[in-house]
């Protein structure tokens, strides 16, 4: 009946994504849901990815393993906090449907390499912008590894303080286990 957070969140995506969509991943980490966002967007669709770390990339563009999925996708070695001027040079005129953030450090990488507040919230106001109304952003958090109960508790509070004009958030969390990660959805108006 509940799906595990990450289950969770490719459900969500996996329901709003059509073929020739545009999506981004802005956190590549292994790749796992840059693979997923490009076998949802189709043959005419466009994933661009985003990561500081080289060696994240190369585990995306590995998984990428569908024939014609590593045609669609767009791997930048960038932090998300880049996202509007990239989606811009590589997508013009075109808005996202569905951006994903899998926030913390990449699984057996450098945990130096860990997302934080200072780069997520400014990446997650431009994700709000770019999505197209009606599409969605999903927010992992992790708060169990250093400095991730501080993003977190950033990420949730800029959430709460969005208008529920402007958005419609929704929190998933497993409410009676501790420092349990969560999940938001965004859907722009």
């Amino acid at each position: 009946m509940f799906h595990p957070i990450l289950n969770q969140a490719h459900a969500w995506i996996e329901r709003m994504l059509r073929p020739g969509d545009l999506a981004v991943d802005a956190t590549v980490g292994n790749g796992r849901d840059t693979a997923i966002l490009a076998e949802r967007v189709g043959p005419k669709g466009l994933v661009i990815g985003f990561d500081l770390q080289q060696d994240a990339l190369d585990a995306a563009a590995a998984r990428l393993t569908s024939p014609g999925t590593a045609d669609r996708v767009i791997l930048v070695r960038t932090g998300h906090e880049g996202m509007a001027g990239v989606v811009a040079r590589e997508a013009p005129g075109r808005r996202p449907k569905a951006v994903m953030f899998n926030l913390g450090y990449r699984p057996g990488g450098d945990r130096a390499f860990a997302t934080r507040a200072a780069t997520t919230i400014p990446a997650l106001e431009s994700a709000l912008e770019l999505t197209t109304p009606g599409g969605i952003v999903t927010v992992v958090c992790y708060p169990g590894h250093a400095g991730g109960q501080d993003e977190q508790d950033a990420v949730l509070a800029w959430a709460r303080a969005l208008p529920s004009p402007r958005a419609t958030v929704v929190l998933y969390q497993f409410w009676n286990a501790v420092r349990a990660p969560c999940l938001l959805a965004i859907t722009p108006k």
